[in-house]
């Protein structure tokens, strides 16, 4: 049953792929333009557009292009950056070294922050300190990541000089940097990106452990004489996991997309501020793989949340693959 279950989801994520390669490709077909005139400029004579056309392939039909793009994609192989002329796949790892750091550390400021308020809350129900962390995670749902961003940047680096207002200066000593100056350079912004999920994760979490909290198990568990502590963290919270670790899946997902806005903020060399270069640069073919990888890191985040449903639940893997 559990190898049927894990061939679905494998089937599932592959026909999930190919329609995302299909979208993004056919997306981005639709836009006005054309990169060869971006390049050249206006005044490019017929004979050199032609000539440039050629070299990039763009004189070839639509789903020619999608056969050589996708069948280099499956082979290891990414075309050339018509800006940086480096094969994206090099471009977009010297990004993710700083774009996943990034989404990690702002992930676990998320899950401890998260967990603890929202078990502390379903723990008080009703009381003072259910209230004010609800009232505080209502604040933290309405406040947007750039506006957040900019003002940590006043307070923390223009106001009290503890953090470089921007920049990143890279993982190596020899360069300049170094483990403990990068983590520093990360902190602010993971902060700006987490302030919001923290708040969503909390009142999820609030909510799933007051609805075990009312099972009948747990009303048996404290009649055996275990702490209310001890109920809770034990038993309570390994139930209430689910919908907890599906709102973790889709929101590590997010991070890792939506820090276009943040890492241009703190002017982070990662993924988010490449593909904001490659669209003012008209780089489509930059903008293509870089979202084509993050359609994929959304599949396989949702894949391995699937399965970590099993490792919560095992009841639930002949259920999916009956």
């Amino acid at each position: 049953m559990l190898s049927r279950f894990l061939l679905k989801r494998l089937l599932t994520l592959v026909a999930t792929l190919a329609v995302a390669s299909l979208v993004v490709f056919a997306v981005l077909e639709l836009l006005p333009g054309n990169a060869a005139q971006v390049i050249l400029g206006e005044n490019a004579t017929p004979e050199s557009l032609a000539a440039l056309e050629a070299k990039l392939g763009l004189n070839e039909s639509a789903p020619t292009r999608y056969a050589h793009w996708v069948s280099g994609l499956l082979r290891g192989e990414t075309a050339a950056s018509i800006a940086y002329d480096t094969p994206t796949a090099e471009l977009i790892a010297q990004r993710l070294q700083v774009t996943l750091p990034l989404a990690l550390m702002a992930m676990a400021f998320t899950t401890v922050a998260a967990l603890a308020l929202g078990v502390y809350a379903a723990a008080h129900h009703n009381r003072l300190g259910d209230v004010g962390v609800m009232a505080g995670s209502q604040i933290g749902m309405a406040i947007p990541n750039f506006w957040f961003a900019i003002l940590l940047v006043l307070i923390f680096a223009v106001k009290l000089r503890w953090f470089s207002a921007g920049g990143f200066p890279g993982w190596r000593e020899d360069e300049g940097g170094g483990p403990g100056p990068a983590l520093k350079a990360l902190l602010l912004p993971a902060l700006a990106l987490a302030v919001i999920q923290a708040a969503m994760l909390a009142r999820v979490t609030r909510s799933a452990v007051l609805e075990v909290m009312r099972e009948d198990f747990v009303r048996t568990a404290r009649a055996k004489g275990l702490s209310r502590r001890a109920v809770l963290w034990r038993h309570v919270m390994r139930n209430a996991l689910i919908p907890v670790v599906t709102l973790m899946g889709l929101q590590f997902a997010n991070l890792v997309t939506s820090a276009i806005v943040v890492e241009n903020v703190f002017v982070l060399p990662g993924v988010g501020r490449l593909v904001f270069q490659a669209i003012s640069n008209r780089d489509l073919v930059v903008v293509r793989d870089t979202v084509m990888l993050l359609a994929a890191a959304v599949v396989l985040i949702n894949f391995l949340v699937d399965l970590i449903y099993v490792l919560i639940d095992p009841r639930l893997a002949p259920a999916e693959a009956a």
